[in-house]
């Protein structure tokens, strides 16, 4: 399509009007919105002023927060080809408190770290500086460092540590 001296004077004319570049293509016949879009650049034609109801930015409908209730997936983050298919919760008789781990292991099941197997629980117990520190040494979970009770301690649902975590900031 050539671009005649009477088509570009109606182009600009058009343009100047207001019209868009799809309207004008179709007011000219033959020619694609990009044509027009090039033509108007290749002329340097000035952009066009927004209209005043362009301009001012458009009113938000109020949202009620009654009628949509996003509900939170579990996302998991990095590679996940070694992750664990199930989670261990082991069916174990209860253990006492924390406080009182370090009287109720029995000395001769604390164990160094020389002494340390795969079969032996490896939660740390006291300051690893001082002479009295020691290792658990109970009977670790098959798959896991730990035995039952410190098991349970190092691996708490997500739920409970942000709950646990709340408390404690409060």
């Amino acid at each position: 399509m050539n671009w005649t001296d009477d088509r570009v004077e109606l182009l600009k004319k058009l343009w100047g009007d207001g019209l868009s570049a799809s309207q004008i293509a179709a007011e000219l016949g033959g020619i694609s919105r990009n044509s027009v879009i090039g033509k108007v650049h290749r002329l340097g034609l000035s952009g066009r002023t927004k209209s005043p109801s362009a301009a001012a930015p458009r009113q938000r409908k109020p949202r009620s927060h009654g009628a949509l209730m996003r509900i939170g997936r579990m996302s998991i983050r990095g590679n996940t080809a070694l992750a664990p298919l199930h989670s261990y919760e082991p069916e174990l008789e209860p253990e006492p408190e924390p406080e009182a781990t370090e009287n109720i292991i029995p000395i001769v099941q604390r164990c160094t770290i020389l002494e340390l197997t795969e079969s032996k629980c490896h939660w740390p117990i006291g300051d690893p500086s001082s002479s009295d520190f020691f290792f658990c040494g109970g009977k670790a979970i098959e798959g896991l460092p730990y035995c039952g009770y410190h098991s349970r301690i190092a691996y708490q649902p997500a739920a409970d540590r942000r709950r646990d975590r709340r408390l404690v900031r409060g």
